[in-house]
């Protein structure tokens, strides 16, 4: 009996470990990298924050397509436990980052066209759908971020600033699934965003016309800023037809 009692205090005491607080930095308090600063505020688990710089190594191509990944390798260098790190490596195989191979390990998953192509016909659905539901959902205080954000992508398309325009297009992309109200579409592009902006990582410097890319996104924060609903949603179009001509281009 008391055998048992132990087990079971072990595997309190490893799952609560899973939902820490993420640990921060004493400089002032603030988070240990980019990644994490893009959490959103509150109680951040171990998990979140692994997940958070997992994806951003590969998505930034830090842990490039085909790397075989260790737990061990990752929780040494993240300074997390293995069991978050697993957790997280298993959000990451759903978002389709990762592949979780029987006998082969952890891989970091390969980067194709055709899928990212596949990938774009179901984005363009839901980010129609949600482009059109902000305009008619967002509060004011969002129709104003939608401004500020706007604005920021019209200067990011003047000087061609590649990092305001990526800072930017992530803060569209939590805003915009925040004001569309649809959990299930929020869901759906979560699935997604990891993939598209690796592809865009990889690609963007050689193939993008980082300009054209923000003022697209810019029509499309107008828009739901103004409560023009049909506006959002043919801007939505227009940004995912420039999205799929870039993809085409990097043939």
């Amino acid at each position: 009996m008391a055998d048992s009692s132990k087990r079971s205090s072990t595997v309190r005491a490893r799952a609560a470990g899973s939902r820490r607080p993420a640990r921060q930095s004493s400089a002032g308090g603030k988070p240990r990298s980019a990644a994490q600063a893009l959490l959103p505020q509150g109680d951040v688990t171990l998990t979140d924050r692994a997940y958070a710089e997992l994806e951003e190594l590969i998505v930034t191509l830090q842990l490039p397509p085909g790397t075989a990944l260790s737990e061990l390798v990752l929780a040494k260098r993240l300074d997390i436990g293995r069991t978050p790190i697993r957790e997280a490596l298993q959000r990451l195989s759903r978002d389709g980052l990762v592949n979780i191979l029987a006998r082969r390990g952890v891989l970091v998953s390969e980067i194709d066209l055709r899928a990212q192509l596949r990938l774009l016909e179901v984005r363009r659905e839901l980010e129609r759908l949600m482009a059109r539901g902000a305009a008619e959902r967002a509060t004011s205080e969002q129709r104003a971020q939608f401004s500020e954000i706007a604005a920021g992508m019209r200067r990011a398309a003047e000087k061609s600033d590649d990092l305001l325009f990526m800072r930017l297009d992530h803060q569209f992309n939590t805003l915009i699934s925040t004001a569309s109200r649809n959990e299930f579409a929020s869901r759906a592009m979560g699935l997604m965003h990891g993939l598209s902006r690796r592809f865009w990582y990889q690609h963007y410097k050689e193939a993008a016309d980082l300009p054209l890319a923000a003022r697209l996104h810019a029509d499309v924060a107008e828009a739901i800023a103004e409560r023009r609903t049909d506006a959002a949603g043919a801007a939505s179009d227009s940004l995912i037809d420039y999205i799929e001509s870039f993809a085409r281009s990097t043939l």
